[in-house]
C-alpha cells in the first residue's frame, strides 16, 4: 500500500516562509520551549510568553534569553503580541484567555505546534489520538517500525515534542505521533498520512463545554485526510465510526469482538489482518504480555497501523512479544507477601481506570482521587461492584468520588500517597491487588502524573523496606 501514500501534502507555512515572520510562543511547558527553539534555528523573531513568573519557570527563561528569545512572564499580554504575524499556542493554555481572542478578532494567525512540527518537516506521520491508550499505541508502533527502518521518531503527547523530533526530516522518515485533543484543535492543515483513533468517551469537560465540543476535537483528526491516505477506527467504539463517517481516506477497521470486513481482528486467539482481500495471520493473543482487553485492542490498532505501510508480519509479531508496556500504565511495581502493586497513575479519567480494573484477576483495592476534570465517576460503580472490595480516596476529589461510590465497596481516606499505600496494602491482604488508578487528574498534589506514579512505587518500596 505504501505507493498509495506518497501524494504530496500541503502546508500552510513553509521553513522559508517562517524564517521572516515574526511568531509569539503561548505556554513555555515543553511544547512551547522546543518550539522557540526550532524557530529560532530557523532565523524567526521570536517572541514568548507564560501565564507563570520567572522563578516559577526554573532554567526556562535563561536559556531561551540565550536564544535571542525576548520573553513576558507572569500575564499574557496584548501589547506584547501586538507586533506578531503568527502565534504558536501550546496545548495546555485555553483558547479562549483575552490575549488569544484578540489575535482571532485582529486577524492573527494561531496555531499549534503539531501544525508547526507539519510545516517543518516533510516526514509522513502517524498520529495516534483517543481518550486512552494513545502512549501505549504510540510505543508500540514505534518499536515494531524500528525493526524494519531506523528512521523513526516517536514523540507529541507521549515525551518529546513533536517539531523537536520532525522539523528537517525527509520523505523516508515516518514520524508517529501521539496527539491531544487540545493539539488538534490548533490544527489547520496537519494531514497524517494514517491516522488513528483509538476510543472516545467523556474527558477534559473542565475545559470543553460539553462531550460533544470534545468529540468534535478528536474527529479533526481525520479532516484534512484525503483519498490515499488511510484511517484506522476502532469498530467496537460507535463513537469512532461516527467520527470517521464522511472522512474521504480509506477507512480500516479493528475490533476484539467481530470480524473487520478490512481491518484487525481475532480469529481462533490469532490476530487476523484482512487488507484489500489479503488476509494474514499477525500473532497470537497468548504472545501479548501488556495486560487487559484495552491493551489487545492497542495492538490491533498498531499492528494494523504498521501492516498498511508494509511491514513485515514477523516484525509485528517480534515487537508484540518483546513489549512490556510503559511506565505508570498498568505497571507492575511488585508483589509483597502475596499482595500486587500496580502503578497506573496515567488513569486520569474513570473510563481508563474501568480498563484497569477489568484487567486485574484478583480481588483489587483501589487507590483513586485528585483533581476532578468534571468526570462522571458513576461509570466506575459497575466494575466497582464486580471486582473492588476496598476503595482508598485521596486529593481534592474525594469528597465527591465517595458520595458516587458509597455502599458499592468500602470506602477509606489518605491525607498522603504514603498513607493510602500502607491503608491499600492492609486492605488486600493475603492475595489482592493494590492499583492505583485515580480517574482524576494529578495538580492537587504532584507535578503531573508521572511524579504521581512516581511516589505511588517509593511509598511501595519503603513499605517492602
Amino acid at each position: 500500500m505504501i505507493e498509495k501514500l506518497m501524494e504530496a501534502q500541503t502546508k500552510i507555512y513553509s521553513p522559508s516562509r517562517l524564517k521572516h515572520m515574526k511568531v509569539l510562543v503561548v505556554g513555555l511547558a515543553r511544547s512551547g520551549v522546543a518550539a522557540c527553539r526550532v524557530l529560532r534555528q530557523l532565523g524567526s523573531i521570536v517572541k514568548a510568553t507564560d501565564i507563570k513568573p520567572a522563578e516559577a519557570l526554573g532554567s526556562i527563561p535563561e536559556k531561551l534569553d540565550e536564544l535571542g528569545v525576548a520573553m513576558q512572564l507572569g500575564e499574557h499580554g496584548v501589547e506584547f503580541a501586538s507586533d506578531c504575524d503568527l502565534i504558536v499556542v501550546s496545548p495546555g493554555v485555553p483558547l479562549d484567555i483575552p490575549l488569544l481572542k484578540w489575535a482571532e478578532g485582529s486577524g492573527i494567525p494561531i496555531i499549534g505546534e503539531v501544525e508547526l512540527a507539519w510545516c517543518l518537516s516533510d516526514a509522513r506521520f502517524i498520529a495516534v489520538t483517543g481518550t486512552n491508550g494513545k502512549s501505549t499505541t504510540v510505543s508500540l508502533i514505534g518499536d515494531i517500525l524500528r525493526l524494519s527502518t531506523p528512521k523513526v521518531r516517536v514523540g507529541g503527547n507521549i515525551g518529546n515534542p513533536i517539531s523537536a523530533i520532525a522539523a528537517g526530516l525527509g520523505r523516508d522518515w515516518i514520524v508517529v505521533a501521539e496527539v491531544s485533543s487540545f493539539q488538534l484543535d490548533t490544527c489547520i492543515t496537519f494531514r497524517p498520512t494514517v491516522s488513528v483513533l483509538l476510543n472516545i468517551t467523556p474527558d477534559h469537560l473542565d475545559r470543553y463545554a460539553s462531550f460533544d465540543a470534545y468529540f468534535q476535537s478528536k474527529a479533526r483528526i481525520f479532516a484534512n485526510q484525503t483519498q490515499g491516505d488511510i484511517a484506522i477506527v476502532n469498530l467496537d467504539d460507535p463513537r469512532c465510526t461516527e467520527a470517521a463517517h464522511g472522512a474521504k481516506c480509506s477507512n480500516l477497521f479493528f475490533s476484539t469482538t467481530r470480524e473487520a470486513e478490512e481491518g484487525a481482528f481475532i480469529k481462533d486467539d490469532t490476530v487476523v489482518v484482512r487488507v484489500a482481500d489479503i488476509e494474514r495471520e499477525i500473532f497470537s493473543i497468548r504472545d501479548l504480555r501488556i495486560r487487559g482487553p484495552h491493551n489487545l485492542a492497542n495492538s490491533l490498532a498498531a499492528t494494523l497501523a504498521t501492516i498498511v505501510l508494509d511491514t513485515e508480519a514477523s516484525l509485528v509479531r517480534k515487537a508484540i512479544r518483546e513489549f512490556r508496556g510503559l511506565e505508570h500504565r498498568m505497571e507492575f511495581v511488585c508483589e509483597i507477601d502475596g499482595v500486587e502493586f500496580i502503578n497506573d497513575s496515567k488513569a486520569t479519567n474513570p473510563e481508563a481506570v474501568r480498563f484497569a480494573i477489568e484487567g486485574t484477576d484478583r480481588p483489587v483495592v483501589l487507590i483513586a482521587g485528585g483533581k476532578d476534570k468534571g468526570s462522571d465517576f458513576s461509570i466506575l460503580i459497575e466494575p466497582i461492584r464486580a471486582n473492588v472490595k476496598a476503595a482508598v480516596l485521596i486529593g481534592e476529589a474525594r469528597a465527591k468520588m465517595r458520595q458516587v461510590l458509597e455502599g458499592e465497596c468500602k470506602i477509606y481516606e489518605a491525607r498522603d500517597m504514603v498513607e493510602a499505600v500502607r491503608k491499600a496494602y492492609d486492605l488486600a491482604r493475603p492475595f489482592g491487588t493494590v492499583l492505583l488508578s485515580p480517574a482524576c487528574a494529578s495538580f492537587d498534589m504532584f507535578d503531573d502524573f508521572e511524579h504521581r506514579g512516581k511516589v505511588f512505587k517509593q511509598a511501595v518500596e519503603g513499605l517492602k523496606r
